[in-house]
């Protein structure tokens, strides 16, 4: 009987990379496996690229890795109708089901399904996956702290019966983490309605799986992961499912969509010729864009601070076009975004990148001294794992919630203050502020030193022994309670 897990991702890059490292990592610790994961297509380009150049060099290095693509789906209406990107991917899930019990279907019975992994977009597939008596296990790309979250939603969602949106004193007390403000949950969680019906779903289906794997490491998120490690994180009556922290799940390499040799080049070769530590890196990931408002605002604040900047920019967002929303933005043109002399002011210590860098290289750069990141979890541990210590600017998803996990319990990160009364604006003042804290103060030093402290402990949970090591060898010593499931 082959031996096989099935691990089913949410699209994109940000779910599917830590998803095929865990992957990688479980053939290392258990190389007589397969695994097959089931791909969702996408009825729009959403960085499809950079995924299937991903994809393909993992096929190419590891062939006991399989990819199948799952078809289509026919949506109901048009991508740019749904109300934001996590009511979308809730839905691709649920379309998806037909295609993922045909695919199990389908399978020889040659093949013992010892573990169905799924990513907490996709949990409309367990109940499909219990009616074959297949083991369920959820992925979280996203830490400890967010799957302590996640379980208190349905016990949030009774506490609270308004919404969420504005209620700047309400605050929820978790046991692992510090005080929670209401205006801290994920975007789509702020308005009572059909996605935030979705998050509360997860909620209750997570105590339902045989366990959760989360792409984090005991060292970092230490009081949370010790509070579902013993249950304390939910009131009495509330069942907490088993966790696995095997992170940190960092890609060893950068994707662009295809390999841009000239930028990363240029980029490091910059990096060599100044002091150590010395660089402020600001990127927010590959999907977030800033109005020309907003960039103007981070070039006046990168240049008053007067420290050195490595910047990826990336093209401002259509006004008034809806249907642009998921494609790819057009090469930026510096010279017009950042008009007025900039570029030619700040040419001796600053530098402006097109679009994409490679990011985890410079993250590993010892000059680099700093990262002004969105907090998107996959930057959080590239950045911890390169040491670096952070500033805080949340955009999305859960990144807002990840802000207060890095400034207030793992102290690594200053936050950058939005403007009250515009919004989600970031003015020239709070960039310059923040920028030279963490440059220059002693608060700066204190997290550089704490970020290399954590960085060694990231380096000792995977190696034989440690914690993630261990946690993972706990998750393969579950699949033998469950038995598997030969269709």
């Amino acid at each position: 009987m082959e031996e096989i897990v099935v691990m089913y991702p949410a699209p994109g890059l940000s779910h599917i990379v830590p998803l095929v490292e865990f992957g990688k990592r479980l053939l290392n610790y258990h190389p007589s496996i397969s695994i097959t994961f089931l791909i969702p297509t996408l009825p729009f380009d959403y960085n499809t690229d950079t995924t299937s150049s991903y994809i393909s060099s993992v096929s190419s290095s590891f062939p006991s890795i399989t990819f199948f693509y799952l078809p289509i789906p026919s949506l109901p209406r048009h991508p740019t109708a749904y109300l934001n990107s996590e009511d979308l991917f809730f839905e691709l899930g649920r379309l998806n089901n037909p295609n993922v019990s045909a695919w199990f279907l389908s399978l020889p019975h040659c093949f013992r399904v010892s573990a169905f992994i799924i990513d907490f977009f996709c949990t409309s597939a367990l109940d499909m996956a219990v009616s074959f008596n297949i083991p369920v296990y959820f992925f979280f790309a996203t830490g400890a702290s967010t799957v302590a979250l996640f379980l208190n939603f349905p016990v949030i969602d009774k506490i609270m019966t308004g919404k969420f949106r504005g209620a700047f004193d309400a605050e929820f007390s978790i046991e692992g983490l510090p005080l929670v403000p209401a205006t801290a949950l994920p975007e789509p969680m702020l308005d009572r309605g059909h996605t935030y019906n979705e998050f509360i779903n997860v909620g209750l289906y997570l105590s339902r799986s045989q366990g959760v794997i989360v792409n984090t490491f005991q060292e970092l998120e230490h009081r949370v992961v010790k509070a579902l490690y013993e249950g304390a994180c939910l009131p009495v009556g509330f069942t907490t499912p088993p966790v696995y922290c095997v992170g940190p799940l960092v890609s060893s390499l950068d994707y662009d969509g295809g390999t841009n040799t000239t930028t990363v080049h240029e980029c490091l070769s910059w990096l060599d010729s100044k002091p150590k530590q010395s660089v402020v890196f600001v990127c927010f990931g590959s999907v977030a864009l800033f109005q020309q408002d907003q960039l103007k605002e981070i070039a006046q604040g990168l240049e008053k601070s007067m420290q050195r900047f490595l910047w990826v920019v990336r093209d401002p967002p259509p006004l008034n076009e809806p249907s642009k929303r998921f494609s790819k933005p057009p090469e930026p043109d510096l010279e017009k975004i950042l008009h007025g002399g900039f570029l030619d002011r700040t040419k001796e210590r600053g530098m402006v990148v097109k679009s994409w860098a490679p990011q985890k290289a410079i993250l590993g750069h010892s000059s680099v001294g700093a990262f002004v990141t969105h907090c998107g979890w996959n930057s959080i541990l590239e950045a911890v794992s390169a040491g670096v210590p952070l500033v805080a600017w949340p955009l999305f998803a859960e990144q807002r919630f990840n802000k207060v996990v890095l400034v207030e319990e793992v102290k690594v990160a200053v936050a950058m203050e939005e403007r009250e009364e515009g919004g989600k604006f970031v003015t020239a003042e709070e960039v310059e502020m923040r920028v030279r804290e963490i440059m220059e103060s002693d608060v700066g030093e204190r997290m550089r030193k704490k970020m290399l402290v954590i960085k060694d402990q990231a380096k000792v949970a995977i190696s034989e022994g440690g914690s993630s090591s261990l946690a993972l060898a706990k998750f393969v010593d579950s699949w033998d309670n469950n038995r598997g499931c030969n269709l």
